[in-house]
């Protein structure tokens, strides 16, 4: 049972836990190395049984030296709802009390027309003078798809050749966050493109074969697209932040779900009905993951919380934990 290899008392409960999660939606991998750090607390307070003190609380609790508040948030709600299992279950366990994450003060860039054009010139027009030559025709099509769709770059670097359906073009994403295949639909733009790109690489591949590989075959690491990103940006005169500050790639979601809102409103769609289709769309589980990006919509344009605004608060309230995206 214990397939982890935890060594406390609650091992096994551990593992069951985890199972749980799983089969509700979560992906494993996110919480073995998480539910490690709990397990090794517990051996090392002598925890032989199911059992959970106040103490124990207390000293899981106390944040350490140069711990984030969000890494500290995480540890004790992850543990705080391990508990909570484990009370419904009928064990006699301390539930520890909930701590409120900051709310965060980063916001997201918002890429406008022009960046989006200079951005992709630069990304049509680069010429490896040496390394991976595929990355001339692939380049351009992946980050049409992390900017026209929306998707994550882990996701996107997923994609292999049975998941693209060019009759009707649909993409099937698979390796996605939440460990279930959701389908995007692409333009008519980049389904021709797509095909364009399908006519000179895909005769090469099977089924299972990544469409963005290297050249031993793999699929492209997400180091190397990062790296890529910074010359782009150079190339086409966007100023970069930092690591945290961006631009980043992953701010290209961020324009997708703020431009699909905005158009959306422009187009006389209710929130009610535009809100689970972009959720769903995005693969967020639940609509809350999708507050953020409603909310940045409308500090963007000011003319949307007029029609907006009531129903959002209605909605979620006027203040609301984000789900992390």
């Amino acid at each position: 049972m214990n397939k982890y290899g935890y060594v406390s008392g609650m091992a096994d409960e551990m593992t069951l836990y985890i199972d749980y999660k799983v089969r509700s939606g979560f992906m494993e991998k996110s919480y073995i190395h998480r539910m490690r750090k709990f397990d090794r607390f517990c051996a090392a307070r002598g925890i032989t049984d199911i059992s959970f003190t106040e103490d124990d609380s207390r000293a899981w609790g106390e944040k350490r030296p140069d711990e984030a508040e969000y890494c500290h948030y995480d540890r004790i709600n992850l543990v705080k709802n391990f508990m909570i299992y484990l009370s419904r279950k009928g064990y006699s366990v301390y539930i520890p009390k909930d701590i409120k994450s900051l709310p965060s003060t980063f916001t997201p860039h918002i890429y406008t027309d022009d960046e989006i054009s200079r951005y992709f010139e630069a990304v049509d027009t680069y010429d490896p003078k040496c390394g991976n030559r595929k990355n001339r025709i692939q380049l351009p099509v992946l980050f049409r798809i992390l900017y026209c769709c929306g998707t994550r770059l882990n996701e996107t670097l997923g994609i292999r050749k049975k998941d693209v359906d060019l009759k009707a073009g649909i993409i099937a994403l698979r390796e996605t966050k939440n460990n279930n295949t959701r389908y995007i639909v692409v333009s008519d733009e980049l389904k021709f493109l797509l095909s364009r790109y399908a006519d000179r690489r895909f005769y090469e591949l099977s089924d299972n074969d990544y469409i963005f590989s290297c050249r031993n075959g793999h699929r492209l690491s997400l180091r190397l697209l990062y790296d890529f990103h910074r010359k782009f940006l150079d190339h086409a005169s966007i100023p970069y932040f930092g690591e945290h500050k961006g631009p980043r790639v992953h701010d290209f979601r961020h324009t997708f779900a703020v431009k699909s809102f905005k158009q959306l409103v422009d187009s006389g769609k209710d929130l009610y009905v535009a809100l689970p289709v972009l959720s769903t769309y995005l693969g967020h589980k639940t609509i809350y993951a999708t507050e953020r990006y409603l909310r940045l919509t409308v500090s963007i344009y000011p003319y949307i919380a007029k029609k907006w605004e009531a129903s959002i608060n209605d909605i979620f309230g006027k203040e609301h934990a984000d789900e992390k995206d």
